[in-house]
């Protein structure tokens, strides 16, 4: 039976904590992370807790003296882990035309599917977002059908364009802004995933929902446009 009440704590230096969770990552154990951290993040000893697939990081505002203490204390405050996790569900234009996903054919053929299979598995999807990271905006989605499976490339890409949405390992996810990177990029969205001017910079977050809608390139070209002039609002469903 899984604990989630069951963590490892370890001090990474003298003001930041890192709870572990020795299990698989899931939707459960997700949800339990999500109110947990808002939980700590109430708490006025702690700057800030960000989330991972099975770990909170916790950075508190003063040196840590005892890590028993914080042991104690945390436990005590995940017992009243009590929010509900509601989640909003954004539905994300891609373009998944060969101009736009450069490693589509290779993946397809890698997998034993045709590009249009590839597709049509890669949209009937609906994705978690279980954290945020390498990148500011970048998007770990869960959910990706096991017939995408594809491990990363052998040599990765300098400059990976921005809107990239890519396929790597088990996971799928789209780059938001130009970056090195080793998925396998099978598509391309004209959304705007982080602006440092907005708050919050991006629109989604842990416990959140998407999915794929396939778009043609003169859609895209007319998003990329109405998102430049401040007319594009990405939708929920």
């Amino acid at each position: 039976m899984i604990d989630l009440f069951k963590f490892e704590i370890s001090a990474l230096n003298n003001k930041t904590i890192l709870l572990e969770w020795r299990m698989d990552p899931s939707d459960t154990l997700l949800e339990h992370l999500i109110k947990f951290k808002s939980l700590i993040e109430k708490d006025f000893q702690v700057n800030r807790c960000v989330t991972g697939y099975q770990s909170l990081l916790i950075e508190i505002k003063n040196k840590i003296r005892s890590l028993t203490y914080w042991e104690e204390h945390l436990k005590k405050l995940q017992k009243k882990n009590k929010t509900i996790i509601k989640g909003i569900h954004w539905k994300i234009p891609v373009c998944y035309d060969l101009k736009y996903a450069p490693d589509l054919l290779n993946l397809s053929k890698e997998i034993n599917l045709n590009a249009s299979e590839v597709v049509k598995l890669h949209l009937s999807t609906r994705y978690r977002v279980y954290f945020l990271g390498f990148l500011p905006g970048f998007l770990y989605l869960s959910g990706l059908n096991s017939r995408l499976y594809l491990r990363r490339k052998k040599k990765p890409l300098l400059k990976v364009p921005k809107g990239a949405v890519a396929i790597g390992g088990m996971q799928t996810g789209i780059y938001p802004n130009i970056s090195p990177g080793g998925w396998h990029l099978i598509g391309n969205t004209p959304v705007n995933l982080f602006n440092p001017k907005k708050k919050p910079p991006c629109f989604a977050k842990p416990g959140d929902w998407i999915s794929f809608e396939q778009i043609d390139s003169d859609t895209y070209t007319k998003i990329e446009s109405e998102q430049k002039n401040g007319n594009y609002q990405l939708n929920k469903i």
